[in-house]
């Protein structure tokens, strides 16, 4: 079976990740790299540096171990993904992609909420990358959730939910289209009601790397 490796920043991912793969990539084999120190080290100008080489590293790990395709799980990351293609010969692909293409096909007026402004930059950085493929120029706004983010850290998904709840709600009547900038907000996605689409980046990420497993 084909070997697939996704690299992680937090552990609260994983167990969504290998269910959509269990779902959507049935004749594939998982496997699973881990460095949730990365986020906190992207803050700290002292360590922020050593990122890039840890993640070459842990891509240089999942092809030694006979992956034949890398999925980075984390938008804080996800623009590393062409350097480290290219460095270690492998497909690097962004779970993220997929959701930035959705958002500049369904409207010009897109909101970015993320919980750190290390995820909600890049995940900003992306859309404008894909609308300019596209050929389009969305008006993109952002915002970083206080709290919600020190709140799932410590277990409290209720807390982070309500928080991330609360911001889509307000972004609801001023656009067409909220991107939720992390994968670990999807329960957030799920538990709002409102009348525009709110994306998150798992589902259709996964599709996305089946359609590439199967060409």
């Amino acid at each position: 079976m084909t070997r697939i490796a996704f690299l992680h920043t937090g552990a609260v991912v994983i167990p969504p990740v290998m269910a959509l793969a269990g779902e959507l990539l049935p004749d594939a084999t998982p496997v699973n790299y881990l460095d949730d120190k990365i986020v906190a080290d992207l803050r700290d100008p002292e360590l922020s540096g050593s990122v890039e080489g840890r993640l070459e590293n842990l891509v240089r790990a999942a092809k030694d171990g006979g992956a034949e395709l890398v999925m980075l799980t984390c938008s804080s990351i996800s623009q590393l993904a062409g350097p480290l293609s290219e460095r270690v010969g492998i497909s690097v692909l962004r779970i993220d992609e997929a959701m930035a293409d959705i958002a500049v096909a369904t409207g010009p007026r897109i909101a970015v909420i993320a919980t750190l402004p290390t995820t909600s930059e890049p995940t900003t950085a992306l859309i404008r990358e894909r609308a300019e493929l596209a050929g389009r120029d969305p008006q993109i706004s952002s915002e970083v959730v206080d709290g919600a983010f020190a709140a799932v850290a410590s277990g409290d998904r209720d807390t982070h939910d309500r928080l991330v709840v609360a911001a889509i709600e307000r972004w609801a009547g001023e656009v067409d289209v909220i991107v939720l900038a992390q994968a670990s907000m999807a329960s957030a996605a799920e538990a709002a009601s409102v009348d525009v689409p709110v994306l998150t980046s798992l589902r259709p990420g996964i599709e996305r790397l089946g359609q590439t497993l199967a060409a």
